[in-house]
């Protein structure tokens, strides 16, 4: 019966034995993917109003993103720093803003 016990224990110390370094690997190529590829910010949280705007923010890393409350949605890139975000959203509307046609109306004659 000894025996038994001993084949069945070299069994399962060579299966534990592959079995660690598979485990190993499979978290080195996921941490890999990770470290090349960053953060999904796929984990966002609720919109948070602050200093005139809405936005987002990744409970991951805690980049933020601008959010519009009307299409209920986030724009724009992603920054850690606000106010670079506030200021470029702001510098888009002032260029998309002198690029409409006047508004003014005219006569047909």
């Amino acid at each position: 019966m000894e025996d038994k016990q001993q084949v069945s224990g070299t069994n399962s110390k060579k299966r534990s034995r592959w079995f660690w370094p598979m485990g190993l690997l499979a978290t080195g190529m996921a941490g890999a993917a990770v470290v090349l590829r960053g953060c999904w910010h796929s984990k966002m949280s609720w919109p948070v109003r602050s200093q005139g705007c809405s936005y987002q923010v990744c409970t991951g890393c805690g980049i933020k993103r601008l959010f519009d409350e009307d299409a209920f949605r986030g724009y724009g890139p992603y920054s850690y720093d606000l106010e670079r975000l506030v200021a470029h959203d702001h510098a888009k509307r002032m260029k998309n803003k002198s690029q409409d046609p006047s508004t003014e109306h005219r006569s047909a004659s």
